[in-house]
């Protein structure tokens, strides 16, 4: 099976990062087109699945990124800098929210292109979003190691540097991530043993 990329994964070099730096528009185009569906990814996660609440969040990050890419120093890897901007921007749009938001349509997983016959192709849509909202529901300071362990593939190293914490503190974190998952999706191990 191929690995899908990450955004840990350097996809731009540094020579990208000085140009937008200094204001080259078409540098800043090739930053967008490198990031945008991994961040998009991420802000669908933090907000429920909400996809029109994840585009305009995503818009506020590049706007963000466009407007402080100044600030980058490259004292660590710009991805982790990236990682840091989206995590802040998603919690500060949630604070910022006062209603409760629904559970939209769900974060569809991508596929190698093999086709599955229908049953099976609506069993493991059911079971995203079953995932899906079972990572949603968590709360922030669970939801967004798990995220960025399961989707963004960091280490928990990088996971400390994006969070601002300890590598103790994202173990912890992770550990009652996992219980807490474990038990919101406990109905589809009880599914599956009653199904066979």
């Amino acid at each position: 099976m191929e690995r899908l990329a990450v955004m840990s994964e350097p996809l731009i070099d540094e020579r990208v990062i000085k140009d937008c730096q200094q204001g080259d528009r078409e540098a800043f185009r090739l930053l967008f087109e490198a990031y945008k569906d991994r961040v998009f990814s991420m802000a669908v996660y933090s907000f429920h699945g909400d996809q029109t609440a994840a585009g305009d969040v995503t818009q506020q990050i590049f706007l963000k990124l466009m407007t402080s890419i100044n600030q980058f120093r490259g004292e660590s890897q710009f991805t982790t800098w990236l990682h840091r901007l989206v995590v802040n921007t998603c919690i500060d749009e949630q604070r910022r929210r006062k209603r409760h938001l629904g559970f939209g349509e769900t974060f569809a997983l991508h596929t190698t292109g093999q086709q599955n016959p229908p049953e099976r192709r609506y069993e493991r849509r059911e079971l995203s979003a079953f995932v899906t909202a079972a990572i949603s529901e968590l709360k922030p300071k669970f939801r967004m190691p798990v995220l960025l362990k399961y989707v963004e593939g960091l280490s928990y190293e990088e996971i400390a540097d994006v969070l601002g914490c300890s590598k103790g503190t994202v173990a912890s974190r992770l550990n009652r991530g996992h219980k807490e998952l474990a038990r919101r999706l406990a109905h589809l191990r009880d599914q599956v043993v009653l199904g066979e």
